[in-house]
């Protein structure tokens, strides 16, 4: 019988599998289905063999692993005997990540200190970083739920940054779902970016944290889904479990009916489908590897919807199910495994 992963083995899993899925969609991501069958085939990109220039992540991967940051940050002050406001620590963080991107902030924003995250040069390359985060950092002004910034956004930029919320050992899925919530209204005002971002955390917190399996999790997640008073976002994802039977449809059928992923509700709806069309049976790696090309090949938000996906299926197999050669070809790697290192070692539950 399988032993189960760690707790390490999960935060390194998630984080490394949300690296590679990304990294697999930003191969993809500006091409439409027809232009990817054209590139790499009629199955489309499958691995990191595929992908004719460097395997690396976009900005995904650079701000999930900057809300890493911004939560070991508030952890540090907490095992100092010092209250920080979580939310704020996430905040400096993404003003951080700002810099990194050659952006200026608002005179009017605060300067944060400089961290070891802030030095290393894979997440200082500009990787098409999303119009609304960068918009409302640079305003300076702090979004929250009482004051809202960029009302109109609902895009996936804040869903694919949330995973470390449910990885946050020793706490309730409650403040997994409030961490997730508020950092989402940093940079997004609309409700379904908000909710979306809780869906997320709540599903891996149920993995990790909960040990629930993976059916168990998506279903913990779409009940979250269902008390956030938006029905287009329960009905899209009734309808990702709907079509992820018998073994799902194709790419055409799934986006028309859950779209391409450029809104949260929509890229939440892709990785929960894709997680679940693929048959687990054939041992983790080739669930993980199915998983992700179904999340990519598509005309749509490829890095995102393939990100969530990696994330959510490395959590739940742990750093040992991920297919080693796709590790070996990721750029940046070790950073990536030196933040999840990093959130084991702050919260002592490794």
């Amino acid at each position: 019988m399988p032993v189960a992963p760690t707790f390490s083995d999960r935060v390194h899993g998630c984080l490394l599998g949300g690296a590679l899925g990304d990294a697999l969609g930003y191969a993809v991501e500006e091409l439409d289905l027809r232009s990817i069958r054209t590139a790499y085939g009629p199955s489309g990109v499958r691995s990191p063999e595929d992908v004719r220039e460097s395997f690396g992540f976009s900005d995904d991967t650079q701000l999930t692993l900057y809300t890493v940051d911004g939560l070991v940050d508030a952890i540090q002050w907490a095992n100092d005997g010092v209250a920080a406001d979580e939310t704020a620590c996430l905040w400096l963080a993404y003003l951080r990540w700002l810099a990194t991107q050659g952006e200026p902030a608002s005179s009017s924003a605060p300067a944060p200190p400089p961290r070891w995250i802030d030095t290393q040069e894979v997440l200082r390359r500009r990787r098409r970083p999303g119009a609304a985060c960068l918009s409302a950092l640079r305003s300076g002004d702090m979004g929250t739920l009482a004051r809202p910034i960029n009302l109109e956004a609902k895009g996936s930029g804040t869903v694919m940054r949330s995973a470390p919320f449910g990885l946050v050992p020793h706490v309730p899925a409650e403040v997994a779902d409030r961490l997730a919530v508020n950092a989402a209204a940093l940079t997004h005002g609309h409700p379904a970016a908000r909710h979306c971002a809780a869906v997320i955390a709540v599903l891996i917190h149920a993995i990790v944290n909960d040990g629930q399996s993976l059916r168990e999790a998506v279903a913990t997640a779409v009940a979250r889904a269902g008390t956030s008073g938006l029905p287009d976002l329960s009905k899209l994802l009734d309808t990702a479990l709907e079509l992820a039977t018998d073994g799902g449809v194709s790419p055409e059928l799934m986006t028309a009916a859950l779209g391409t992923g450029w809104t949260a509700d929509e890229a939440t709806a892709i990785a929960v489908y894709a997680v679940l069309a693929v048959p687990a049976d054939a041992g983790a790696e080739q669930h993980f590897s199915s998983a992700v090309a179904l999340a990519v090949n598509h005309d749509g938000d490829s890095d995102t919807t393939g990100a969530i996906t990696g994330s959510i299926l490395g959590a739940l197999y742990g750093v040992q199910g991920l297919p080693a050669a796709w590790t070996a070809d990721l750029e940046g790697a070790d950073v990536v495994s030196a933040m999840a290192r990093l959130l084991v070692d702050t919260t002592s539950a490794g």
